[in-house]
């Protein structure tokens, strides 16, 4: 069965709205762990519009799972993750003007800034995941680059309108994880996965994790974080 991360970050959101201390995202990481989450993941964004520095220092300390830390491959913020130290770093890309993170990293035509970040990390023993499209060619970059695991963009299959839509964009998912299986890569998976969604996703073969963060926030906020994450993981589960 494939492990649950659950993304935090828009916890955090709620909180920057006013500008205030609430509500407090370091409280929902240890709701989301009595809910069953097996991962906590933070996005410190540079602009930070929703995660903020002191909210990673108290989830470094606090967190008893895997803290997944995503992050733009900047000097700046690989600064603060080689301070941190936390277990997993997943370089996705960033842009300013974006809602959300709207595709995969471009390894191939950033190699040499994703290939600097990527070794300091690996050098202060930190597990490293790329977060890339289901695209063969980027997922054999993201293999020669060191990096233990890939994420698969998962938003076509997510944003797909129709039923064959979202079957293509199944097998597309399918075909790119088994490349990642031959390439020798850890396999995750995350972005729109939603409670209607996840299940086709979660089932196939070799995904070790699926990082999910907006949908299961948004059930938070009717249900409480516990169950909400305790209903995700019962879907995952089968």
């Amino acid at each position: 069965m494939a492990r649950l991360g659950v993304n935090i970050d828009h916890v955090a959101t709620i909180r920057q709205a006013r500008q205030t201390v609430e509500p407090d995202p370091v409280w929902a990481a240890a709701l989301a762990e009595l809910g069953g989450a097996d991962c906590i993941t933070i996005h410190l964004r540079e602009d930070r519009r929703h995660i903020q520095d002191r909210d990673v220092r108290l989830l470094r300390e606090t967190v008893r799972v895997k803290l997944n830390l995503e992050m733009a491959a900047t000097e700046a913020i690989t600064r603060i993750a080689l301070d941190l130290r936390p277990d997993q770093c997943t370089l996705v890309p960033e842009k300013r003007e974006e809602v959300t993170t709207e595709g995969g990293l471009d390894v191939i035509g950033n190699r040499d800034r994703v290939q600097r970040c990527v070794d300091q990390l690996l050098a202060a023993g930190i597990e490293v995941s790329l977060f890339v499209d289901p695209d063969v060619d980027q997922i054999g970059t993201s293999r020669e680059t060191g990096a233990h695991a890939v994420e698969l963009h998962t938003g076509c299959y997510a944003d797909a309108e129709t039923e064959a839509a979202r079957k293509a964009e199944l097998n597309t998912l399918i075909g790119a994880a088994n490349v990642a299986h031959r390439e020798g890569l850890l396999l995750h998976m995350g972005h729109g996965l939603t409670y209607r969604n996840v299940v086709p996703v979660a089932r196939i073969a070799g995904v070790g994790e699926l990082n999910i963060g907006h949908s299961i926030v948004s059930r938070a906020v009717l249900v409480g974080m516990e169950r909400a994450v305790r209903e995700m993981k019962e879907l995952i589960a089968g």
